[in-house]
């Protein structure tokens, strides 16, 4: 196909990346803006990409010894004033229910921005001893956050997330759970969406509001700019004390548990397009790709071919993969471009002279251009070989990328070329406040997390030259 037929249906990546990403996630069917500002419906291609998504993490949440609840969305605001810091970052985007009908309610009501307040409610009613710990909760749910600047998927006024919240009778058991479950999010992302993440520790100043320390997996997109896209909360026990959730210990004391809360949300899928997509369109990981190979007829009028493309989709749904056949009356070239901009991962095309000679002609997406045939009677295995290839090399792609575009600095000048070109800077850092503020403001650059291998790169900090502490990266982000 010439490039021509489907540059012109997407903005170029190269030349405008904020566009293309805005008529991909649009043509491609993922979403659509909901009537209220901010919003999104997420479509049914949109929405089977969540639910592979969810699928994948939900086992992983329970294999590790996590239940899954469900806690209302509506939260009293006395609750979000109850611990300081929380309500301080929180409130000025927390979406407030004053009324019902004519009458005021008595007390407004939050709609959940996060549950940290309500399911410490909760928790203070079904906690009483050392034999109810641990308590391992995880939550799939809507939330709400009225932010002012929106983008689908990126950042909207209401998203889909799971969120978890445990409970543990020691610090270092609840220290142990919150890098568990960073470590199961990095695992994920690479295992499942082919993302390489940077894993590390929040300053201060990007920690969530109310923990004693938050921990994030970053990952980098194709314009350069990071997407934080998960997080792990080490909470200690600051909410345990707001909420007077307290625990009869073996030694007979009365004590606060500590917790740890953490989560990941639709954001995800904005990570898959933004870290993979081409001049094409989306380019989906086959391992939640909704649809892993579309069935193309060839001569679809010709006696045998549908039949032939019907009996193989049977065949390859029948050994575990999600397949389609496209019989619609458009043109092979109409569809190969539509599947291309969707990202399927596999496309089969599927005629006389191919059942003749009992083979499949097959090609990938993360390949563009490559062809080759398959023998029918053993494509089912060769398909699942195929899209594990297909996986690591998307990996792979994505890691080298990164790698390339992490510069490590020595100053100021160096940072600000570094983020200015597209790149992660990676530095020495003092561990002041003032440095981190004087970067955001000069670059726009925030901290993004400072690694666990602290093996300096330097001895001095990056912004003040004083004597540094930290080894830390730093980015332009959404």
């Amino acid at each position: 196909m010439a490039k021509n037929e489907f540059v012109k249906e997407i903005a170029d990546i190269h030349e405008n990346f904020p566009q293309w990403y805005t008529d991909v996630v649009i043509k491609t069917q993922l979403v659509d803006y909901g009537p209220v500002k901010g919003t999104m419906v997420i479509r049914p291609y949109g929405y089977a990409l969540w639910e592979n998504i969810q699928r994948e993490l939900d086992a992983r949440f329970k294999a590790t010894g996590h239940e899954n609840a469900y806690f209302p969305m509506l939260i009293p605001l006395s609750f979000l004033m109850k611990e300081a810091e929380h309500v301080e970052g929180f409130a000025p985007e927390a979406a407030l229910v004053t009324h019902v009908g004519e009458t005021e309610l008595p007390e407004k009501l939050v709609i959940r921005p996060t549950s940290e307040t309500i399911i410490c409610d909760m928790y203070a009613k079904w906690v009483q001893s050392y034999r109810d710990l641990p308590l391992k909760i995880n939550q799939w749910a809507n939330v709400v956050r009225w932010e002012k600047t929106t983008r689908p998927f990126l950042r909207t006024s209401e998203f889909l997330w799971q969120e978890g919240h445990t409970l543990h009778a020691t610090q270092e058991e609840a220290e142990e759970e919150t890098l568990t479950m960073l470590n199961v999010y990095e695992e994920f992302a690479r295992n499942v969406l082919a993302i390489p993440m940077l894993c590390g520790k929040k300053s201060e100043k990007e920690k969530f509001a109310g923990a004693a320390a938050t921990y994030s997996i970053e990952a980098m997109m194709l314009d350069g700019k990071s997407l934080q896209s998960g997080t792990s909360h080490y909470l200690g026990n600051n909410f345990s004390n707001a909420f007077e959730i307290k625990f009869l210990d073996k030694d007979g004391v009365l004590k606060h548990p500590y917790q740890t809360s953490w989560g990941v949300s639709t954001r995800l899928i904005g990570a898959v397009i933004m870290a993979h997509g081409d001049e094409r369109g989306l380019k989906l990981p086959p391992y939640v790709a909704p649809v892993q190979a579309v069935i193309i007829p060839i001569a679809m009028h010709k006696e045998g071919v549908l039949d032939k493309a019907n009996e193989l989709r049977d065949t390859l749904a029948a050994a575990g993969i999600r397949v389609k056949v496209d019989s619609t009356d458009n043109s092979p070239g109409w569809k190969f471009n539509e599947y291309e901009m969707k990202g399927v991962p596999v496309r089969i095309e599927i005629g006389p002279r191919d059942i003749e000679n009992g083979v499949a002609t097959v090609s990938r997406r993360d390949k563009a251009g490559e062809k080759f045939t398959l023998p029918l009677n053993t494509l089912s295995e060769e398909l699942h070989a195929l899209l594990k290839d297909i996986h690591e090399n998307m990996y792979n792609l994505a890691l080298k990328f990164r790698d390339s575009h992490i510069k490590t600095v020595k100053n100021m000048t160096e940072l600000g070329d570094a983020v200015k070109n597209g790149n992660f800077a990676l530095s020495m850092w003092c561990g002041d406040r003032a440095c981190e503020d004087k970067i955001k403001e000069e670059f726009q650059a925030s901290s993004r997390n400072m690694p666990f291998d602290q093996s300096p790169v330097g001895t001095k900090c990056v912004c003040c030259g004083k004597k540094a502490k930290h080894k830390i990266y730093w980015g332009r982000a959404y």
